[in-house]
């Protein structure tokens, strides 16, 4: 007959692993709900800008441009910035105003970090190793291929997951055009899409979208990857600092490569979608040009 302390301990040694994925579990949800709520914050403070690009994308231009002069002394005309746009938005709509559709997109970002979550624990990375030696350039290139193409699956289903918020999110703002409340709250503007132009509705413009970030995911890391194998040299003293924010700096660079990707996307979610005065077939045409020419 086994001792109490045998049995406690045994006892103990079997549920050791069970209390550990308890903790572990735990940790993890931990982790994912301070995400949400971070994110939600980010997403809310951020949402003004937001709502003034994509009116000034629209086309919509409620105030006149104002007159001033170049360094060189040239008089020119200024179009209104988001400070002047803002403070035109809380004159019409107050302050409150300025977070018109913020529901769908808090939504989308919780469900992103929920889909990326779930996306990393079925389909794990493998772990990253920074190779700099340029004799293993192939062995280091393959790996960023392989990383890139993890990070690819899982940005294009978040994309989908979350577009139907997005185009929601998209057609509250524009309402503010026409001054027009097609689009209320959030469940009421799933039934009012889905009854209009069904499930293809709430995927108006997803391919334009995929494909910007796509392109953005493939051209930032690979940039990124050949500058710090290259032009970065491994005897230089600050080069891991330099290594880390190279990444950031070519997100910068090649988001204003695809950022007409992200234009057509969202002019695509508003068109024909029953608003007033959101002809947008116009719009996109010109937009696309403007990007292209410049």
């Amino acid at each position: 007959m086994g001792t109490p302390e045998n049995l406690s301990g045994g006892t103990g040694g079997r549920r050791e692993p069970l209390r550990f994925d308890q903790d572990a579990s735990a940790t993890a949800v931990d982790m994912d709900t301070a995400i949400v709520l971070l994110g939600a914050g980010v997403t809310a403070i951020t949402h003004p800008l937001l709502y003034v690009k994509l009116l000034i994308q629209i086309g919509h231009e409620p105030l006149t441009p104002t007159v001033g002069t170049t360094m060189f002394g040239r008089k020119v005309l200024y179009l209104p910035g988001f400070f002047s746009y803002a403070q035109h938005i809380v004159r019409v709509d107050g302050k409150m105003g300025l977070f018109r559709g913020l529901s769908p997109r808090i939504m989308s970002s919780a469900i992103s970090t929920m889909v990326r979550s779930k996306v990393k624990q079925a389909v794990p990375a493998e772990q990253a190793e920074h190779v700099s030696n340029r004799d293993d350039l192939k062995t280091s290139l393959r790996k960023v291929m392989k990383e890139t193409s993890h990070e690819m699956v899982i940005q294009c289903l978040s994309r989908i997951a979350t577009h139907p918020f997005h185009v929601i999110s998209v057609r509250c703002m524009a309402q503010f055009v026409g001054r027009e409340v097609k689009y209320r709250g959030l469940f009421s503007s799933i039934t009012k899409i889905f009854n209009d132009e069904g499930i293809g509705g709430f995927f108006v413009g997803v391919v334009p979208h995929i494909l910007g970030e796509v392109i953005f995911l493939w051209c930032c890391n690979l940039l990124a990857h050949f500058i710090n194998t290259y032009a970065v040299d491994d005897n230089f003293s600050q080069a891991p600092a330099v290594r880390s924010y190279t990444k950031f700096v070519m997100g910068i660079a090649v988001s204003v490569l695809t950022y007409p990707f992200m234009l057509v996307a969202d002019l695509m979610a508003v068109n024909n979608c029953g608003l007033m005065d959101t002809s947008w077939k116009n719009t996109i045409v010109t937009r696309w040009q403007t990007c292209c020419s410049c």
